[in-house]
This record gives structure tokens, sequence and C-alpha cells, in this order.
């Protein structure tokens, strides 16, 4: 999937995505690769910060059986995909939606690794259409690997 939210429309072909990435949020991850190599998401659903995507370098967060792989994110500059986990009770509220994170100023969690850089990851949604999610009832994501 590219840098830029791309909606699921046509009939062929592999199933929308569920998750991209804006040019903004796309740059940023190209330079946190820079310093930390290949990188993830979680979004737990939590309150507080814990409702916004938080960024680790990938493995680093330890993702279980409570957690879905929601999508991979191809982002040019970033030389492994970049994959993007949610708990899967906050999946089963957001199954309907398209996701896409961005980037904006201020200061999120400490652990997400923009926390130094005075900005913060934030999801934008949209509710998918019906063909989008006709689509995606066969291409359910998966679960973690215990572990």
């Amino acid at each position: 999937m590219g840098a830029e939210d791309e909606p699921g429309g046509g009939s062929g072909g592999p199933p929308p995505a569920r998750v991209a990435v804006t040019p903004a949020a796309a740059e940023l991850l190209r330079r946190l690769g820079l310093d930390h190599g290949a990188l993830m998401f979680h979004q737990s659903g939590g309150c507080c910060d814990g409702s916004a995507p938080m960024c680790f370098p990938a493995g680093e967060f330890r993702t279980g059986a409570s957690d879905v792989l929601v999508g991979t994110l191809e982002i040019p500059g970033v030389p492994r995909p970049v994959e993007f986990w949610m708990a899967a009770a906050q999946f089963e509220r957001w199954r309907h939606t398209h996701l896409t994170v961005d980037v904006v100023p201020g200061r999120g969690s400490g652990f997400s690794l923009e926390a130094p850089e005075g900005v913060r990851f934030l999801i934008r949604s949209r509710l998918l259409d019906e063909q989008e999610l006709r689509r995606l009832d066969g291409a359910a994501p998966r679960s973690s690997r215990a572990g």
C-alpha cells in the first residue's frame, strides 16, 4: 500500500487496504526508520494516549493473541513494510473503518518513537463503503503469533 490514503473501489484484485499513511506521516516514518531501523505500530484503544497509534522499533512491542495485524504499510524509502497492529477488541469496534495514520504538532506518549520530535501520530478515519466491506469480508486480519 502506498503512502497516501487509497480507496479500494474496484471489484477485482486484492481487497482494499484497511490502513494508510499521509505524506507527512510517511516522511516522519522515513526519518524514524533511519534512527531506529524497522518500525511497527500498535493501537490499543485505551484512554488518553492509549487511543493513539504508538510507533515502536519492529518487535519491541510484543503482540499476543489479543492483537490483530490490520495491515502493512509499504512506504517508499522505508526498507521493510511497517506493520499496523491493533487490540482485537478495538478492531471489532473499528472493522468498518479505513484508518489513515497522520502526524500533527504536539506531544504524544513518551513511549512512541515520535515523542521527542514534538509531534504525535493520530488516526483519521472514514467509513468503508459497502463494496469495500464486501471485499474485506473474505480477508480478515490475522491474529498475532503468540509471544
